[in-house]
């Protein structure tokens, strides 16, 4: 049996401050939401441990770059406001909400900002 992965003491009590800063902590039944914040917040953090540890072991194990794409795929990033906003605009466009001209001159503006 291998070792259970337990986070160190001084995260958990960070975990615990960030509880009691949030709103949650005052708006609903103390201690099963603080219980349901602590748990989830400690399967995020077991959950990144081992996903590092298969990352750097692909990486080991001569599947380089294999770490990377894994971490990528495993933790999805949610949209931009970019990519949200290009993704509405081509609905609008579909629904025969905007014009061509419109469109296309949003677009290539949205195309052009940065990615963040």
């Amino acid at each position: 049996m291998t070792d259970p992965i337990t986070p160190p003491p001084e995260l958990v009590q960070q975990w615990a401050s960030e509880w009691m800063r949030s709103e949650a902590a005052w708006e609903a039944a103390w201690p099963v939401c603080r219980d349901n914040f602590m748990a989830a917040r400690a399967a995020q953090w077991g959950a990144d441990q081992e996903l590092e540890a298969c990352c750097e072991w692909a990486d080991e194990t001569g599947w380089q770059g294999a770490g990377d794409g894994l971490r990528t795929t495993r933790r999805l990033k949610p949209p931009s406001l970019k990519e949200q906003a290009i993704r509405e605009l081509g609905g609008a466009y579909d629904r025969d909400k905007i014009d061509d001209t419109t469109y296309d001159t949003i677009r290539r503006a949205l195309e052009a900002l940065p990615d963040d």
